[in-house]
């Protein structure tokens, strides 16, 4: 898939098949993550694949927004060290990984963690060493059905040129 085509056709999908993701293809989706845009080189995060279909529902059932997660075929949790900008580079983390899954043909859906009371719990869940904040889980899967695109807003409503 082109580049910028990705961004007109990746949309977050809570639906999922049975079918297993290859370790290569996960692999290539952490990588994604890991070659994200950080500020001042920090690189803070830390990712959990978790394969296990037990394991991933039993993540689902600790959340309070992502209990669809259960039918994922793998979920990946973006864990960053406390540094100033975290939430920026582990959201940067996870918006690369969630284009890598569309560009392989792999559906996803971005899970809020950190402000989510369910941090805490995915946390202890996945042995989380003190001072690690989770700052998404992504759960991944091919989907039960093919995804429509949602419509956005059009592009010349949201863009002011020199002054908003």
């Amino acid at each position: 898939m082109e580049a910028l085509d990705i961004f007109s056709s990746r949309i977050s999908v809570r639906e999922y098949s049975d079918r297993s993701i290859s370790k290569e293809d996960l692999m290539k989706i952490a990588d994604a993550g890991r070659l994200a845009a950080t500020a001042r080189n920090e690189q803070p995060w830390e990712f959990v694949v978790v394969t296990d279909r037990k394991k991933v529902a039993e993540l689902a059932g600790l959340t309070d927004t992502g209990k669809f997660m259960a039918g994922a075929g793998a979920s990946i949790a973006v864990f960053c060290r406390d540094t100033k900008y975290y939430i920026e580079d582990g959201s940067a983390a996870t918006e690369n990984m969630l284009l890598a899954a569309a560009a392989l043909g792999i559906s996803s859906c971005w899970i809020a963690g950190d402000k989510k009371d369910h941090a805490v719990r995915i946390s202890a869940a996945l042995g989380a060493p003190a001072g690690m904040k989770l700052v998404s889980l992504i759960s991944l899967g091919y989907p039960r059905a093919k995804p429509q695109p949602h419509e956005k807003r059009p592009l010349k409503e949201l863009v002011h040129w020199e002054k908003f």
